[in-house]
């Protein structure tokens, strides 16, 4: 069992993430404001994250892995390459719909960082995916990055469904990946 101290303090940055990232949305994103919501002295938050850049690269951080750990969990759950795909394409679609911070950070509609990181991770981790579950397969870089892209731009202009765009991707996805 953790110290109790140890678990006070990974509770108040689980806290100040959520509030941090309620903030962010709202457009109103600063250490004092944290602090006040928080009922803790920015001090505090100075001690936790360093200063506000800390904060938003935690912030950043945590919806990055929770975004990819969901696409991986939705390319997992299938053995079909095509099927893998729709199911992760949608998946991020959803969870980017259901996220706003997500979707701020995807499309740029934040002040915190660029899109930039994220659809880097996720390429870097479809990829990687690709090869350890589908050896035989050519050109997995490219789809991998095309897929990261043709998401992202559906997040911020949806043209059709979810599911359409799913099923859209995952076409291209499965045609650049020429089997050896």
């Amino acid at each position: 069992m953790r110290p109790m101290a140890e678990r006070a303090r990974a509770q108040l940055r689980a806290e100040a993430l959520d509030v941090a990232e309620e903030l962010v949305v709202a457009g109103r994103f600063g250490m004092p404001e944290l602090a006040s919501r928080l009922g803790v002295s920015r001090q505090t938050l100075y001690n936790e994250f360093g200063d506000r850049h800390g904060v938003t690269s935690a912030l950043v951080l945590r919806s990055t892995e929770r975004f990819l750990d969901g696409i991986e969990a939705a390319l997992a759950g299938e053995r079909d390459l095509h099927a893998a795909w729709v199911a992760a394409v949608a998946a991020a679609l959803h969870r980017a719909a259901d996220e706003p911070l997500l979707k701020a950070l995807l499309t740029g509609d934040s002040d915190v960082l660029g899109a930039e990181p994220i659809v880097v991770a996720a390429r870097d981790r479809a990829a990687a995916y690709l090869r350890r579950t589908w050896p035989e397969l050519e050109n997995v870089d490219l789809a991998a990055e095309t897929a990261a892209r043709l998401t992202v731009s559906h997040i911020g202009l949806p043209l059709a469904p979810p599911e359409v765009i799913a099923e859209q991707v995952a076409t291209v996805v499965v045609r650049t990946c020429a089997r050896r």
